[in-house]
């Protein structure tokens, strides 16, 4: 059995069996955990291997290409199936140190950690499709974690918003496979090139609206801010340092592999779009006095950059989209889970987390900022709105700052964090921090994660 199956597996069916077990004992919360771990160790391995040898594939169970599952990993998909691992881990650990509250609770993480990995790793639409929704499937149930009224009242809003873009990613999915007769990714990009533009165009206008959804990027974003806001801290860093993953994913995969040609077409609107979700984002969390509203409206901005870089395209323009996106997964899953913690060292992370959003050394924001000016070296207003959003994030992580942790100490949740819970926050910023400090494997990753995609060049 090698690491690719190990990884998917190992999460699935530890997971059917603790969904019928009482999660709230914390046996079986470190049981979850333990799968969680090796998950992670296997896609590190996973890793390793595609960086050193290419892409890895194969076909589940020895069936027929086009009849087992097809797995395929490259760089993108090993690095973003890392990424949201690494993010789910934390929150479980975090999660679990401070007493899961539902019996479900860490058998749904782990199929939810099932469906990402699956969707970062397949080769087959279908196959994404299938993961995809049990990915999404969890995320509705966990939006629901603490079972209060503004739990259960931000879960509908998410379900009703996200089974909509569901619903506008199948008909897409079957309109690429009415114009192209397969559903193997790399046979489809092959024949995307021959299908007539104005088909093209519409079915990649209806990923691009599913995928804008997931990421809540604006102007999709309606759903966002209610659910960040109300969800626990663990289930808001995993929706957004692990499930949000898969907007900025399908928007790298397929706008860069499947739809270049469209992606070219629609490069500008796709600028125009990420710098309004920059300001919007950032003035709207400016306005903000609280961490969980600033980090909602800030997670709006935040992907703006993102949508920006792959706007410009090309290896620079995809390289620091992905960078970007690596950094901003892992500065929103520590500033969630600090959410509701306060203390000297609390007070530390968040400060390190919030210079890694706004962009400032040593942190890995730093390098993200300075790989997005390369990418936009050649447009002014561009760099001029970078350095403006920049600005924007300062404000609004000073203000929270200020009300959290200098002028009204008795203010927020009162109970102190475990020394378990800090370690978990510590051991993050450590890594952001490595990350602004010896940049160069995030660099070589995220220009060898580029490299797998064709798309136009700046």
């Amino acid at each position: 059995m090698n690491a690719l199956v190990i990884a998917l597996l190992v999460p699935w069916a530890t997971g059917a069996v603790l969904v019928l077990l009482d999660g709230r004992r914390p046996a079986v919360g470190w049981i979850a955990v333990g799968a969680l771990a090796v998950n992670v160790v296997a896609l590190a391995v996973l890793a390793t291997t595609v960086l050193r040898d290419g892409t890895v594939s194969e076909v589940t169970g020895g069936w027929p290409t086009g009849v087992g599952i097809t797995l395929r990993t490259d760089a993108l998909g090993a690095i973003f199936a890392c990424l949201s691992a690494v993010a789910v881990l934390a929150a479980m650990v975090h999660e679990v140190l401070d007493g899961v509250r539902e019996r479900v609770f860490p058998g749904v993480v782990l199929l939810l950690a099932t469906g990402l990995t699956g969707v970062f790793l397949t080769g087959d639409l279908f196959n994404f499709y299938v993961f995809f929704e049990l990915a999404m499937t969890a995320a509705y149930v966990l939006a629901t974690y603490g079972g209060g009224r503004r739990e259960l009242s931000a879960a509908l809003v998410f379900t009703s918003v996200n089974l909509l873009g569901t619903f506008v990613f199948l008909l897409s999915v079957a309109g690429v496979y009415h114009v192209t007769g397969s559903l193997d990714m790399a046979t489809i990009a092959e024949r995307m090139q021959d299908v007539e533009p104005a088909a093209a165009v519409m079915i990649a206008i209806g990923f691009f609206a599913a995928f804008s959804v997931k990421l809540g990027l604006f102007p999709f974003h309606f759903w966002l801010p209610t659910v960040y806001t109300a969800s626990r801290p663990a289930v808001a860093a995993i929706l957004s340092g692990g499930l949000a993953n898969i907007g900025a994913y399908g928007l790298l995969r397929f706008g860069g592999e499947l739809f270049p040609r469209e992606l070219e077409f629609a490069s500008v609107g796709l600028i125009v779009l990420g710098s309004a979700s920059i300001l919007y984002g950032g003035l709207l969390a400016v306005s903000r006095r609280t961490s969980g509203e600033m980090l909602a409206y800030s997670a709006i901005g935040q992907v703006g950059y993102v949508l920006m870089a792959i706007g410009v395209g090309g290896p620079i323009g995809f390289g620091a989209a992905i960078l970007y996106t690596v950094v901003n997964a892992l500065n929103k899953t520590l500033l969630f889970l600090t959410a509701r913690m306060r203390g000297a060292i609390v007070s530390a992370v968040f400060v390190l987390g919030a210079m890694s959003v706004i962009g400032i050394p040593p942190a890995a924001g730093f390098v993200g900022k300075l790989e997005l000016f390369r990418a936009v070296a050649d447009e002014p207003a561009l760099i001029a709105l970078v350095f403006v959003g920049g600005a924007l994030s300062f404000v609004y992580a000073l203000q929270v700052y200020q009300y959290d942790f200098w002028r009204t100490p008795g203010r927020g949740p009162g109970p102190d964090a475990s020394r378990g819970q800090k370690a978990v926050v510590v051991a993050l910023a450590l890594v952001i921090l490595a990350g602004g400090l010896w940049p160069e494997p995030l660099l070589s990753l995220s220009h060898d994660a580029a490299a797998t995609l064709a798309g136009p060049q700046p």
